[in-house]
């Protein structure tokens, strides 16, 4: 058995962090140990001087002449570009657009619109539920088609792939669990069927390299207000290969998405290339607090975001399976770092009194029912002292048995 580290040794893996000075961009409260960057990352001062920037002198000043003189109308393509470099996209594939809910409406209804000749949905059974709800709306507006979940209609999603199959729309990172899907495997499984596959980055995206090119994908959808810190709500991303782009159909068919929209004509004319994912005007304040988000990652490289996340998880399932384990916490998470994404889940009978009781004392997770309690680890911010530290509050939580008081099972709007 591996020894556990001391606070010593904790303390030096700290101080040889190449992403340490990263922290110090971050807007953190004293006394919080902040392990929800997988739900809401946290604000950035790169956020803070760009939303100061677009808000007080080029709205303030500038006006309706921004849109012009500060390039408005340009971000979304040109933000799709920026985010494109952490996912793997070559330029003029991602476009940064409106929410993950409306883009995989969007993008399931181009896929299936390119395989006229097929019926059927697949995707996951313990996918996130906007998915699955977004899935059931697209399919509710086609005659005929049909949603295949895993874990209800088969066992795995290769056992549902067959020549029926238009689209696979599929979790890169389980949002519960923080399991790991090989993306080339499936992408190749898919197109031996014939089918396209749709990936969704929500937990992926600025938490782990990701070569969508290299794994030849068709599409994929994400947010970035998790690990990319973009602000809650920040608008999303649809990825879209080149080699898609002239067979693009989609039914929100908005002025932003014509191909000339200040002709003003009276006729919907498809733009060109991924600009034929857009919709409506786009939340300016919100794309520039995207932007001064991603101006932290342009000399960032993911390969060393990736291996402290595998680190920093590694070093807190051990840590909570020795000090934690006599108190019912049952790991959720693939052990194996190279399996999972950059969170880690445990669960618990009392996980949202757990919780609770965690972040009246300074460590933010949160908890997804019926049991699991998660914690998301940033690279960029989250350090290894971190990790003890919390450890500590978990045990202490557990033994004395706080949270049992009645206040902890008092549940909120958001978990």
């Amino acid at each position: 058995m591996i020894a556990l580290p001391d606070l010593a040794e904790i303390e030096a893996m700290d101080a040889t962090d190449p992403l340490r000075s990263m922290r110090r961009r971050f807007a953190l409260p004293e006394g919080v140990i902040y392990l929800d960057g997988n739900s809401l990352g946290a604000a950035s001062s790169d956020v803070f001087d760009e939303i100061e920037k677009a808000a007080t002198r080029e709205w303030a000043h500038d006006l309706i002449r921004a849109w012009n003189t500060a390039g408005w109308f340009h971000m979304p393509v040109e933000l799709g570009d920026r985010l494109g470099r952490l996912i793997g996209a070559r330029p003029g594939q991602t476009v940064v657009c409106d929410t993950t809910s409306i883009n995989i409406y969007k993008v399931l209804h181009a896929a299936l619109a390119m395989r006229p000749d097929r019926s059927v949905i697949v995707a996951e059974g313990d996918s996130f539920p906007t998915d699955l709800y977004m899935a059931e709306g697209v399919a509710s507006t086609r005659p005929g088609t049909v949603l295949r979940l895993e874990g209800v209609d088969a066992p795995t999603i290769e056992d549902l792939i067959d020549e029926r199959v238009a689209v696979i729309l599929v979790n890169h990172v389980n949002y519960k669990s923080g399991r790991l899907r090989d993306m080339a495997a499936l992408t190749r499984r898919a197109h031996q069927a014939g089918a396209l596959i749709v990936w969704d980055l929500c937990h992926t995206a600025g938490a782990l390299p990701v070569d969508l090119d290299g794994s030849n994908a068709d599409f994929a959808i994400g947010c970035t207000y998790k690990y990319l810190n973009g602000g809650p709500g920040s608008p999303a991303f649809i990825y879209g290969a080149k080699r898609h782009h002239d067979d693009i159909r989609q039914p929100l068919s908005g002025w932003w998405g014509h191909a000339r929209p200040f002709a003003f004509e009276q006729g919907y004319a498809a733009g060109t290339g991924i600009r034929r994912f857009l919709c409506g005007t786009q939340p300016v304040l919100s794309m520039r607090a995207l932007k001064g988000a991603l101006d932290l990652w342009d000399k960032v490289d993911m390969n060393v975001v990736r291996g402290k996340s595998i680190a920093l998880t590694d070093l807190f399932i051990r840590l909570v399976e020795a000090r934690c384990g006599a108190f019912g916490l049952e790991l959720e998470s693939p052990r194996d770092g190279a399996e999972r994404g950059s969170q880690v889940s445990f669960a618990h009978p009392h996980g949202y009194q757990v919780m609770r009781a965690l972040i009246e004392r300074g460590v933010i997770g949160d908890f997804r029912a019926p049991a699991t309690i998660r914690f998301g680890f940033t690279p960029l911010y989250v350090g290894y002292r971190d990790v003890w530290d919390a450890v500590e509050v978990l045990e202490d939580i557990l033994r004395t048995g706080v949270w049992r008081d009645a206040r902890f099972a008092v549940k909120t709007a958001v978990t």
